[in-house]
C-alpha cells in the first residue's frame, strides 16, 4: 500500500494534461505524470517518492499510437513494452524491452515511463539513441520535437511540466543488422551488469550501453575506436572502454573490473557478428 494520499487525474488531451499540471503545481500538489505507474507504486511504498497528485496519460490519443506515418515509426509514450515486443516493428527495441523486468511488469511499463523514470538503467533508450530517434514533447511552453541524442544527457532533460508524447524512428533503422546482449549477476530478468545494444549503420558499428555507468549512454568517441580498422580487435575494444564517459561502478551486482571484463567479451562477440553479418538482423 502507498502510505500517503494523492489525487488522481486522467485527462483525454495534451492541453488538458498540461492545464491540470499547472493548476496542481500552483496548488503545491507536486504533481507527477505517469503511464504505467510501476515506479510510482514501488518507490511510494518505500517512502522514496511522494506526490499530492498524479496525472495519468493513458487516455491521450497521441500517447497511445504505434503506427507508421510516412517514413517514420511513431510510438506513443503510453505504449507498453509488451505491446512493442508483440508488434515487433523495431526488433532491436522489442528485444531490449523484453529483457526489462518480468512479463507481468512489462505489461505495465510504458515507453515514456522507462525513458523518464528515476531508475538509472533505462534500457529501452539504447535502441533510440542508436537510431537517432526524435522525441515529441509537450508542456506549458508548447510542443517541440527534438533529437533524442540532444535531449537525453544521462537522463531526459525535460522542463517543468513537460512530458514525452511520442518517439519517432526513421524506417531505415528498423531493418539494420543489430545485436542485443544483457549480462546479469544471476537471473535472466534482473538489473544489468552490462547491457549493450549495437547496430550496423552505413558500414559502421554504433553501440549504446546500460549498467556500465550510473546512466545509459551512447558514445561517438567509443564508436570511433570500435570502428578503427587500423587497430587489432583487442586494441579497438580496449581503447573504446578507456573512453567510457563516466565512472564504472563497483556495487552489489559486480565490481568495476568485472564489468570491464564482461564488456570486452561482449564487444568482441558483437563486432565479430556485425562485421560478418550480411543479413537484416543478428
Amino acid at each position: 500500500m502507498i502510505p500517503f494520499d494523492f489525487e488522481y487525474y486522467r485527462p483525454e488531451s495534451i492541453a488538458s494534461a498540461i492545464d491540470t499540471f499547472q493548476q496542481l503545481d500552483t496548488a503545491e500538489k507536486q504533481p507527477m505524470y505517469y503511464g504505467g505507474g510501476t515506479e510510482i507504486i514501488s518507490m511510494g511504498r518505500m517512502n522514496n517518492l511522494k506526490t499530492g497528485a498524479v496525472i495519468d496519460l493513458k487516455d491521450i490519443a497521441d500517447c497511445k499510437v504505434m503506427e507508421f506515418h510516412q517514413d517514420q515509426l511513431v510510438i506513443g509514450s503510453s505504449v507498453t513494452l509488451t505491446q512493442i515486443h508483440e508488434a515487433n516493428l523495431f526488433p532491436l527495441l522489442a528485444q531490449a524491452g523484453a529483457r526489462i523486468a518480468d512479463h507481468t511488469i512489462q505489461n505495465k511499463i510504458t515507453m515514456g515511463g522507462n525513458l523518464c523514470g528515476t531508475i538509472i538503467y533505462k534500457e529501452a533508450v539504447l535502441p533510440l539513441l542508436l537510431s537517432d530517434s526524435l522525441v515529441s514533447i509537450a508542456g506549458p511552453g508548447g510542443k517541440r520535437t527534438i533529437p533524442i541524442n540532444s535531449i537525453f544527457k544521462e537522463r531526459m532533460q525535460l522542463d517543468k511540466g513537460e512530458f514525452v508524447v511520442q518517439i519517432k524512428i526513421e524506417k531505415q533503422y528498423l531493418s539494420c543488422p543489430y545485436v542485443h546482449v544483457k549480462q546479469t549477476k544471476q537471473d535472466k530478468i534482473n538489473y544489468p551488469l552490462v547491457t549493450i545494444c549495437a547496430m550496423s549503420v552505413g558500414g559502421g558499428i554504433r553501440a549504446a550501453f546500460s549498467g556500465v555507468c550510473d546512466f545509459p549512454f551512447r558514445s561517438t568517441a567509443m564508436e570511433s575506436e570500435l570502428n578503427n580498422l587500423a587497430l587489432t580487435l583487442e586494441e579497438r575494444i580496449d581503447k573504446a572502454i578507456a573512453l567510457t564517459p563516466g565512472l564504472i561502478p563497483t556495487n552489489l551486482e559486480g565490481s568495476a573490473e568485472y564489468r570491464k571484463f564482461i564488456m570486452r567479451g561482449l564487444l568482441n562477440s558483437i563486432i565479430n557478428r556485425l562485421e560478418g553479418s550480411n543479413v537484416s538482423n543478428a
